[in-house]
């Protein structure tokens, strides 16, 4: 089910909220899990919203578990998705806003490989996965002879998405062959926390090019320590994300205590 605030098929975007916005979950979780603030947040402030699943490979479509599927086929169904909404809506372009692989590797696959860059104004990214170590977790293949490489073989097997999102990966070589970057006309905010340990390090999740806007939320807000999850449910994230959609109605966002969801972040 899309959460509330989404996937109203009647909406029509307005002049001051042109163009509607498709949130794109992270890896291992749903529409539903990952939007329960953002997207009525975002519907509250006058956009139409779209969420849908995608990347899953056990054709159950209620499993709890998506968004762990090539991400190949992915992209495909995040072009189909903002197909669907451009024609519903009448929009000349889309905006998308997710997290985590959501956020990076798979729009950006879509924008650079899929001809994407021509019906999206703005990727707006929450945590983006360009690639990541795991906190370190991705050297255990290297560093553990037989049971390493063995390990990641049936991890890719059964999610090959995570491993496309390995820092080293042939996917992340497709998507980004000069590194993180947007040298095309999509504008691109990457909202970033320094207490990430998933996607690590997290100054890997800051591109360069001149429609780019690296944020990072502990910039002069110390007491903001969400992490990797939390960022979903941080209302200074979505302030930033509602100042990236709508630039020029962008106000300053206050700082004040976030708390992480994981509980060894201090």
């Amino acid at each position: 089910m899309p959460p509330p605030g989404a996937n109203d098929w009647d909406c029509t975007p307005t002049p001051d909220k042109p163009r509607p916005v498709i949130l794109v979950n992270g890896t291992f979780t749903t529409q539903a899990l990952s939007y329960q603030a953002g997207a009525p947040l975002l519907k509250n402030a006058g956009y139409c919203v779209c969420t849908f699943n995608f990347g899953n490979p056990s054709g159950v479509a209620q499993m709890p578990v998506q968004a762990i599927g090539d991400i190949h086929g992915s992209g495909r169904e995040l072009a189909d998705t903002v197909d669907r909404v451009v024609a519903a809506t009448g929009a000349e372009e889309v905006d998308l806003v997710g997290h985590s692989q959501g956020a990076g590797a798979l729009p950006d696959y879509y924008i650079n490989e899929l001809g994407g860059a021509d019906k999206v104004h703005s990727r707006v990214g929450l945590a983006p996965s360009t690639g990541t170590t795991l906190s370190s977790l991705v050297y255990f293949r290297s560093l553990v002879p037989i049971l390493g490489p063995a390990l990641l073989g049936s991890t890719e097997a059964v999610f090959p998405a995570l491993v496309q999102q390995f820092v080293d990966s042939d996917f992340l070589g497709e998507v980004y062959p000069d590194g993180p970057s947007g040298a095309d006309d999509v504008d691109r905010v990457n909202i970033i926390t320094e207490h990430d340990q998933v996607v690590t390090p997290f100054t890997g999740q800051y591109f360069e090019g001149p429609n780019v806007t690296n944020v990072l939320l502990q910039d002069g807000c110390a007491a903001d320590r969400s992490e990797h999850v939390s960022i979903l449910y941080n209302e200074r994230a979505w302030l930033h994300v509602l100042n990236a959609l709508s630039p020029q109605d962008a106000t300053p966002v206050p700082c004040f205590p976030v708390a992480p969801f994981a509980p060894w972040v201090r």
